[in-house]
């Protein structure tokens, strides 16, 4: 399989990789807001068994027979199933993730880990790496209330005092190479830039990343074992708790990356944000005060790295149906404007600890 080969992927290959497993699929499914990979909701017929207690582990088997009933039909609750982008992650990268929330999830952290079958989370089906998860609801928490932020650092101080027990050892780093660099290189190479705007972007990319450069040698973090991508999307609320979910972009870097993304509006806004969230979050873990100097140059490398994203994407048929306002010209003429901005947030007072 190519890089964005999902055209095999049909419904009827969901709903058999499901059956295989011991389930009974009723045939319906939804496909969710997911564009790395594929994941889909799976309905399941009343009277589709559970796998055998043997394919679970005891605490997965509890997690099971409760969290995948509905309490009101007796009907089983819908399964969620992602299935991997081929040539992505190594198995072993994406087996470390799971063993990472399994990790978290047995210490009681709302996280949600993959099911296990015969003592196996990474599960294969005509050629597709796939997982099986519970279904977890929620909403989105707000990031305006100030309890909801100081809750949601409790939980990420939790992960983190966790995370700092050792380090990935197949997961990449969150770091300056892959996130700009190779990104500039990429759009650059492959001609993605409109050429009346090439000197423009090329001018402004290697200013910004210079300028990243020079922010992170003060700083000396430790790198930690992160969510990565810990935005609110990834953040479900429920029952006044914050559950994480989609670990896939879990990388080591420093403990900032996952706070960072919580943080909006003007720079007092931000300020009382970071101290909410960091009310929270010393409770159970130290955090270095340096680190907030990177927020703006973590924020100037996820820009580079998003926009060389779609682009690397951009032969799956399903990110032009998706994001149909990228790779015009106005695309990248307001590009390069959010890059000067960025530039020049570089330059603003780093975010005070109130």
């Amino acid at each position: 399989m190519t890089q964005t080969d999902y055209k095999q992927l049909t419904p009827d290959t969901v709903i058999n990789a499901i059956e295989s497993l011991g389930y009974l699929s009723d045939s319906r499914i939804l496909a969710l807001n997911s564009y790395e990979n594929r994941v889909y909701q799976v309905g399941l017929e009343e009277n589709s068994p559970s796998p055998s207690e043997n394919s679970l582990n005891s605490q997965q088997s509890t997690t099971i027979s409760t969290a995948c009933k509905d309490t009101r039909t007796a009907k089983p609750s819908p399964l969620i199933v992602k299935f991997y982008r081929p040539n992505r992650w190594s198995d072993e990268q994406i087996i470390e993730e799971h063993t990472f929330t399994q990790q978290l999830y047995d210490l009681d952290i709302p996280v949600v880990p993959p099911l296990s079958f015969d003592e196996k989370t990474l599960l294969s089906f005509e050629g597709y790496r796939f997982a099986v998860y519970p279904r977890r609801g929620g909403y989105a928490p707000e990031l305006d209330n100030g309890d909801h932020l100081e809750i949601i650092g409790r939980f990420i101080g939790r992960i983190h005092s966790v995370s700092k027990q050792q380090l990935f050892a197949h997961r990449p780093e969150v770091d300056i190479q892959s996130y700009a660099i190779d990104s500039r290189n990429f759009l650059l190479d492959k001609h993605f830039i409109p050429t009346d705007l090439i000197p423009a972007y090329d001018t402004i990319t290697r200013d910004l990343i210079e300028r990243i450069k020079t922010a992170f040698i003060p700083v000396d973090y430790h790198s930690i074992r992160l969510h990565g991508d810990c935005h609110p999307g990834n953040i479900l609320w429920r029952d006044d708790h914050a559950h994480f979910v989609d670990f896939d972009d879990a990388r080591n870097g420093p403990a900032i990356q996952d706070l960072w993304m919580l943080l909006s509006g003007d720079y007092q806004q931000r300020c009382l944000q970071i101290a909410d969230i960091l009310e929270g979050y010393t409770d159970f873990c130290d955090f270095d005060p340096i680190e907030l100097n990177l927020i703006e140059p973590l924020r100037a490398m996820r820009l580079l790295h998003y926009a060389a994203w779609l682009a690397r994407r951009w032969e799956d048929p399903a990110f032009p149906h998706n994001f149909p306002w990228f790779n015009s010209e106005r695309y990248w003429a307001e590009h390069v404007l959010s890059l000067r901005e960025q530039l020049a947030a570089l330059d603003e007072p780093v975010l005070q600890w109130l």
